[in-house]
């Protein structure tokens, strides 16, 4: 009985290392065919994933350019067949009512920076690993990549602009007015047209845009300019308001009577719209001999010497007068050193050019026309604007209130012969003068208004003696 047991555990024994065995050998197998699998699995998905390794992956675009599988230099002869070649035929077209300006973008080397973003969407999941990998290229979603930094050069775009800049803008045309017999004759003016050079160009700048196929249009903003004097404002002048005249004639030489002359001409027909200002400087201009000016006395500090111009300052003193009276004051006048004969005292106002001006400024409510004229030795200005202005008048006095005396000095000089003498400096006595303007209604006094307190210092008289014996 033992013997049996014996036997039936040995029987067991090798039957169940024979099973052990055998599963041993089906592990082993099941193994080699898994690894062969995997092994042959990995190949695949490298040989897969090795194709696009030169090769955009799949769903890969740039803006809506699709990329998948092409090379790098495909890729890029796909955007710039869509793109570049597109944007540089693209044109900026600017329209003004009488001309259209076209720009190609060619002309503005307009471009992208394509080399920088084909490279960043040809490496997209590149340095992923394997699996990652083909699990992008057999699943691919949609990745799209912006094309940027879009240039061009501004420079032929201003320079564009600054043509029409000049094809455009005209300055307007003052209307104008002119005497006729006893009344007036009027040009009417023209408006004038000036383009907006900034915002055209800030416009043009903003629309230039890489992102769109169409064409740049844009209506240039042009601005009307209309004229400073207009044919109805100097319709309102209508009548005389003032004159004042002085005469030149028995005081001046043929140079000095020229330079009258010229100086009252240069301001005959000056038209002043309300708030205008009058520069004596700026409307007469330099005296020079190309201008036909001539040397002539002229006061000079405490002397009378000859320059070139001279007598040009009876000219402002007899306009001074003239537009005092009709109730524009000065607003900067300087009196002479010395008394001046051809006015009252006070009433004068010297000019010398870049140094000292004679300026007013209309502060009428209607423009002035001022007419100038010399004849038979005398200058004349005349104020003419609305005769709603011709109920009041005005009358202008001075009063001298001090004289002040001077004396003459005399020195001797061993340069000059015995019993010789040289005036060197003329006397000239002083005066403190008040200026005032009488203003009338229907001849009734109204008004007295100070105009100016000038003061002419006295000029001490200087002889020289001589001495030098013979």
């Amino acid at each position: 009985m033992s013997i049996d047991c014996e036997v039936m555990h040995m029987v067991r024994k090798k039957i169940f290392k024979s099973k052990k065995k055998g599963l041993i050998i089906i592990f082993i197998s099941l193994f080699i065919v898994l690894s062969g699998i995997v092994s042959a699995g990995i190949s695949y998905a490298y040989n897969y994933v090795k194709h696009y390794n030169n090769l955009f992956y799949p769903g890969v675009k740039v803006e809506d350019v699709d990329l998948s599988g092409k090379s790098l230099e495909e890729g890029k002869k796909a955007i710039k067949q869509q793109y570049i070649n597109k944007i540089l035929s693209k044109k900026l077209i600017i329209n003004t009512p009488d001309k259209k300006y076209t720009l190609t973008f060619d002309k503005i080397n307009a471009n992208y920076d394509v080399d920088k973003v084909l490279q960043q969407a040809y490496s997209y999941g590149k340095n992923l690993s394997l699996y990652s990998k083909y699990k992008l290229i057999k699943h691919p979603n949609e990745k799209i990549f912006k094309l940027m930094k879009f240039t061009y050069d501004e420079k032929p775009i201003k320079d564009l602009i600054a043509n029409i800049e000049k094809d455009i803008n005209k300055e307007p045309q003052n209307a104008k007015i002119s005497r006729a017999g006893g009344g007036f004759d009027v040009i009417p003016g023209k408006v004038g047209k000036r383009l907006n050079k900034d915002k055209l160009q800030q416009e043009a700048l903003g629309k230039i845009d890489g992102n769109t196929e169409k064409d740049i249009v844009i209506e240039a903003p042009i601005e009307e300019i209309k004229p400073h004097i207009t044919e109805d404002k100097l319709s309102s002048i209508n009548n005389l308001i003032s004159s004042f005249s002085t005469q030149y004639g028995s005081i001046s030489s043929s140079e000095r009577a020229n330079n009258i002359e010229i100086a009252t001409k240069s301001i005959n027909g000056t038209v002043l719209m309300p708030g205008d200002v009058f520069s004596f400087n700026g409307v007469v201009g330099e005296r020079t001999e190309e201008r036909g000016y001539q040397a002539a006395p002229v006061i000079i500090g405490n002397q009378v010497d000859s320059g070139l111009g001279g007598g040009i300052c009876q000219v402002s003193s007899t306009l001074y007068n003239a537009v005092l009276k009709s109730n524009i004051k000065a607003t900067e006048r300087a009196h002479h050193t010395l008394p001046s004969s051809y006015v009252p005292l006070g009433r004068d106002a010297t000019v010398d050019w870049e140094n000292i001006d004679y300026k007013f400024k209309n502060t009428l409510p209607y423009p002035v026309y001022i007419e100038g004229s010399t004849g038979g030795g005398d200058v004349t200005f005349s104020v003419y604007s609305n005769s709603a202005l011709a109920s009041r008048t005005y009358d202008i006095t001075n009063d001298v209130y001090a004289q002040i005396q001077t004396t003459t000095k005399t020195i001797n000089d061993a340069n000059l012969p015995s019993g010789t003498e040289e005036v060197v400096q003329k006397p000239y006595a002083g005066f403190k003068v008040k200026v005032y303007k009488n203003s009338y209604e229907n001849g009734k006094l109204i008004n007295q208004e100070l105009i100016s307190n000038d003061f002419y210092k006295p000029v001490e008289g200087l002889i020289k003696i001589g001495t030098k014996k013979k």
